[in-house]
């Protein structure tokens, strides 16, 4: 299912906030209520590919919290499992203590209604979403099972994000913050690429 340009789903859940403590009647338009947000699916807790992407969300936290951008993370395991997770210890393979909320989708609801359940094991595939203040989906990012996502990506994805809703200016291929981008006009492609045909190396 393909969301960008839609309105994101909202969903009200269980959840483990950044301070470990579980709340009941979390609300996810609440949360991202006129905030850049990415929201995170992973398959399950007490993994393997999946501790390592929420430890690396985890530690790129600034970067996201400089753009003034909320992370979001979901499976389908409970929030006392979530817990659990976060109070093992990362040389166990646990996830340590995270700054951000995690969500528990234990119906499995959320992860159908962003149309991201695997066919046929029921569990959410490594899905991404960068959703805008205005709670449009802009981006989105789906794995297969095997593969970790990389988070500086969604980062790049938030500059050009921003970048755009600034300038009015659109991103080219193998753009990143500081670098040149495309008034968005026959001219504007046309100085673009006479003048930046390296940076598309």
């Amino acid at each position: 299912m393909i969301l960008v340009t839609k309105k994101a789903p909202d969903f009200n859940a269980s959840a483990v906030l950044n301070d470990g403590s579980i709340i009941d009647n979390f609300n996810f338009k609440e949360y991202s209520k006129n905030k850049i947000t990415v929201i995170f699916f992973w398959p399950l807790d007490f993994t393997f590919v999946c501790p390592s992407e929420i430890i690396s969300f985890n530690n790129h936290y600034n970067d996201f919290n400089k753009r003034n951008v909320k992370i979001l993370g979901i499976s389908c395991d409970s929030q006392f499992t979530h817990n659990a997770w976060r109070n093992t210890p990362i040389q166990k393979g646990g996830i340590g203590k995270i700054k951000f909320t995690i969500v528990s989708d234990l119906k499995k609801e959320i992860q159908q209604k962003y149309g991201i359940e695997h066919p046929e094991l029921g569990i959410a595939l490594r899905a991404s979403f960068l959703i805008d203040k205005n709670g449009i989906i802009r981006h989105q990012l789906v794995n297969d099972l095997p593969f970790g996502r990389n988070i500086n990506e969604m980062i790049r994805m938030i500059d050009a994000l921003k970048h755009y809703e600034k300038y009015g200016e659109v991103c080219p291929a193998q753009w990143e913050k500081g670098k040149k981008s495309i008034i968005p006009t026959s001219k504007g492609i046309s100085d673009y690429l006479t003048n930046n045909i390296q940076q598309l190396y």
